[in-house]
């Protein structure tokens, strides 16, 4: 097959996209596909030949590629490209996806989890994985995502959405309960998030949620084991444990740094089998619910009374061979090349439904 892996973009999570991404096309090469990686916000820019052979490009467009250990400066990414447009698609994107058999989104976070890239490739006829825009939309606004976990009746932290500005905090950090966590609604990868203790670090960290968004969601802190169930082909898989650092929260360096500053991942995770059965089952209650398709990532909290909370749903879930969906699939035997394409496969089917 024709395959454009779509990775980059524009977001906050753009390092773990291009691993994602690259990671994802050299696997469905050496199984025989003409896969091409194409940064969604740079486009072919560096690409002079015809459209028509850039599926034979010898390496793919894969470059080396690493994820950093802070996250991206996207005025810097913004002032690099050449083309000086305000479109956030990158030259040629729209054009080499149409010609191709199918777009693996190794997308992550804005306009790749929100539904937006799923929209235009829907119009363009053109079969993509993972979700479709409605329920990649949902799932990506933490406090929409909330309100279908209340109603299916997957527990979840205690929690409000707040819109505010600079001049609300004053009052908003005497009236939030404390501890709690602060999330904007539309981030991944740990980033605008904290968990204040104090009213001093809860108005330092709405100052400095500004910068990803007004619109955040308050919730509860739960004291617990952080677990992940991935999500696949209608049935639920292992979960799995992370564990931070000692003393430290799963921030964007806990998640994606190894060594001492990085998580441990613990797949299976050791709960028991009753555990592992709620947690299989609520998570795949609010896959069905926002009605995703093919693959998620959903995450808990698990109390020391043995009670689930749900956080939230991860719809284009990292696909590094290190990433958590991968894990649990060498779990059960499937390799990662067998993984990516089994994705492809699954999508194609989904797509022929609508």
């Amino acid at each position: 097959m024709k395959i454009v892996v779509l990775g980059g973009g524009l977001s906050t999570e753009r390092h773990v996209s291009l691993v994602t991404g690259t990671s994802v096309c050299k696997a469905l090469r050496e199984l025989g596909h003409k896969a091409i990686f194409v940064d969604m916000f740079m486009g072919l820019e560096n690409y002079s030949g015809s459209l028509e052979d850039a599926f034979d490009a010898p390496d793919g467009f894969c470059g080396e590629v690493a994820i950093e250990t802070v996250a991206p400066d996207i005025e810097a990414v913004k002032a690099s490209r050449k083309l000086k447009s305000p479109s956030r698609l990158g030259k040629n994107v729209l054009e080499i996806c149409s010609m191709a058999d199918c777009v693996f989104l190794g997308l992550h976070g804005q306009d790749g989890e929100d539904g937006k890239i799923q929209a235009a490739l829907d119009l363009l006829g053109v079969p993509y994985t993972g979700s479709d825009p409605l329920s990649s939309g949902m799932a990506m606004d933490k406090a929409v995502a909330k309100k279908i976990m209340e109603s299916c009746g997957v527990p979840t932290p205690k929690w409000q959405e707040i819109s505010y500005c600079e001049s609300d905090i004053p009052e908003l950090k005497k009236s939030l309960p404390m501890p709690c966590v602060v999330k904007v609604v539309g981030g991944g990868s740990s980033i605008g998030v904290a968990l204040p203790e104090t009213e001093d670090e809860l108005e330092s960290a709405l100052h400095d949620i500004l910068k990803y968004g007004n619109r955040v969601v308050v919730e509860e802190k739960i004291i617990g084991r952080e677990l992940t169930v991935p999500i696949f082909d209608g049935r639920y898989m292992c979960p799995i444990e992370i564990v931070p650092p000692e003393g430290s929260s799963f921030d964007y360096v806990a998640k994606y740094q190894s060594g001492a500053q990085g998580a441990r991942e613990i797949c299976p995770a050791p709960i028991t089998e009753d555990e592992k059965k709620m947690l299989g089952e609520y998570a795949l209650k609010i896959h069905k619910a926002l009605g995703l398709s093919v693959y998620s990532r959903v995450d808990f909290m698990l109390d020391n009374q043995g009670r689930a909370y749900c956080l939230e749903v991860n719809t284009l879930p990292g696909m590094t061979p290190n990433s958590l969906i991968p894990k649990a699939a060498k779990v059960e035997g499937m390799s990662y090349g067998e993984l990516c394409e089994k994705i492809v496969n699954l999508s194609l089917k989904e797509r022929r439904k609508a």
